[in-house]
Formats: C-alpha cells, sequence, structure tokens
C-alpha cells in the first residue's frame, strides 16, 4: 500500500504532472503526433502557470489549516503525541547531525508543550519511512536528540518507531499509549495535515484533541496577496495536492471513515 500510494501522488502531485505532460508534449512532436505534442505542452505550461500564479495552491492549504482551530490548553493533559515529518532523516545520517525541515515547528512547540506540562507523557510517532533506501534512521530518533537538545528531558520522551504513514501512526500510537477512560491527549502535528491525523486517529479509534501547529497561511487575506513565484505557488499547491491526495487515497481504500473530518 505504501508503494502504491507513492507512486499515485508522485503522479498527481501539480508539479509532476506538469513535468510528465511536458515530456509526453516533446515526445508527440519527436514521432510525428505535432498537434496533439503541442497540445500537451499547451496544457502543461497552464498547468505551471494558473498553479504558480494563481491563489490555488493557499485556497486549498487554508481550507485545510483552518478546518481545526487551536484548543484551550488546561490541566489535566495526560499526553502529547508529535507524529514524523519534521525532520530530514536523510540528511540527518549522511551528515551526523539531527536536521530539521520546513515542518520542524512540530519539535519546538513540542519542547514548549513539556515545559508548560511537566507532568504529560511525550509521545513521538514516526519510524523509517523510506521507500528507495534501506536506512534505518527513524524520524522518532531523530526528533527524540532534537527535544533532548532544546532541555527536554530524555526520561520523558516515548518512541513509536515503526510506522511508516499517518494511519500507521495512529494505529501503533494507541499500542503504546494505552490511553484511560477520560484521559486527554493532544496531537501535534501540522495544520494543513490535521485533517488527514484526525482522521487516522478516529479510524483507529484514539480519541485526540488537535494541536496544529506550523502554519504556512494567514487564512483568507493570503488569497489576495500577490504571489512572488511561480515556484513558491507551486509548492503551496504540492503540498496541498498531498494532503487531499492522501485523505482521498485513506478514504477510498478503507482506512479511515470520513473523507475531510470536521471538529
Amino acid at each position: 500500500m505504501l508503494y502504491v500510494s507513492e507512486a499515485v501522488e508522485f503522479a498527481l502531485l501539480p508539479s509532476n504532472a506538469a513535468g510528465l505532460l511536458g515530456l509526453a508534449g516533446i515526445r508527440g512532436i519527436l514521432i510525428g503526433r505535432r498537434r496533439f505534442g503541442l497540445s500537451l505542452l499547451i496544457l502543461s505550461t497552464l498547468l505551471l502557470v494558473i498553479g504558480g500564479w494563481a491563489p490555488v495552491g493557499r485556497a486549498a492549504l487554508t481550507a485545510l489549516e483552518d478546518r481545526f482551530p487551536q484548543p484551550q490548553l488546561a490541566e489535566p493533559i495526560a499526553g502529547f503525541i508529535m507524529l514524523g515529518g519534521a525532520v530530514d532523516t536523510h540528511i540527518t545520517a549522511e551528515r551526523g547531525q539531527a536536521t530539521l525541515n520546513e515542518a520542524g515547528e512540530r519539535v519546538t512547540a513540542m519542547a514548549e508543550l513539556s515545559r508548560r506540562f511537566p507532568d504529560a507523557r511525550l509521545l513521538l510517532s514516526g519510524g523509517a519511512n523510506h521507500v528507495l533506501t534501506s536506512q534505518s534512521v527513524t524520524e522518532s530518533a531523530v526528533a527524540r536528540d532534537l527535544l533532548i537538545g532544546l532541555g527536554v528531558d530524555p526520561v520523558r520522551i516515548e518512541m513509536e518507531e515503526r510506522s511508516r504513514d499517518t494511519c500507521e501512526n495512529a494505529e501503533h500510537s494507541l499500542l503504546l499509549a494505552k490511553p484511560q477512560p477520560g484521559e486527554r491527549w493532544l496531537l501535534v502535528t501540522s495544520a494543513s495535515h490535521m485533517p488527514r491525523a484526525v482522521a487516522c486517529f478516529r479510524a483507529a479509534g484514539f480519541s485526540m484533541t488537535p494541536y496544529p501547529v506550523d502554519y504556512r497561511t494567514r487564512g483568507p487575506a493570503d488569497l489576495g496577496r500577490p504571489i512572488g513565484s511561480i515556484a513558491g505557488g507551486l509548492e503551496a499547491l504540492d503540498l496541498a495536492a498531498h494532503e487531499w491526495i492522501g485523505l482521498a487515497f485513506y478514504r477510498l481504500s478503507g482506512r479511515t471513515t470520513g473523507l475531510f473530518p470536521a471538529p
């Protein structure tokens, strides 16, 4: 399932789709199907321009990020679960230094929450999600090193290192946390990823309070703001497409029970 989902996403991400259409158009021209090839090249160009300069990506991201509001935090809180995706395990393994990526606010938020709630459990969920390599460094292990460097007591940190995708995060975290009736657990992940994460945790039977971090938009006001580059617009569109494709794939494969979970 992991390999299938990765292949589907590769082909459907807007920037990749534009590139594949362009290559197909060039091939069509080279083999003598000039009209067909030019049509594909025009379609590829339109996808790049519209996806890059129109606020399509921002709108799709805003819908994801605004789905779950920030919760009111008060004792008692049993624990926090941070999902993998905030570190670069490949660079970490090659350079020998724990490395954050653009979703690194998950780690800094977890460190802050650990200070505010010193009695809460801290659970990191994320395995070695490497489709094309045999690298064994896990996301949880790298995040643990970073949290310790930020002053978090290593004794408090629990790790789940088997999961390879979001629904496996939920399933394995449930087994490790063993939540008791009435306990309040908070789920820490990027705001755009929160709908998919909530869908998986609900399907696993783990009741969580969403705690979204790592916002990429300022909300609806961003829709009227100029986009500085095609690359920037496509980055937002690809990130949004990654989440919407994931929501649809999990629902169609029966791994979740709702397409776009509500608060």
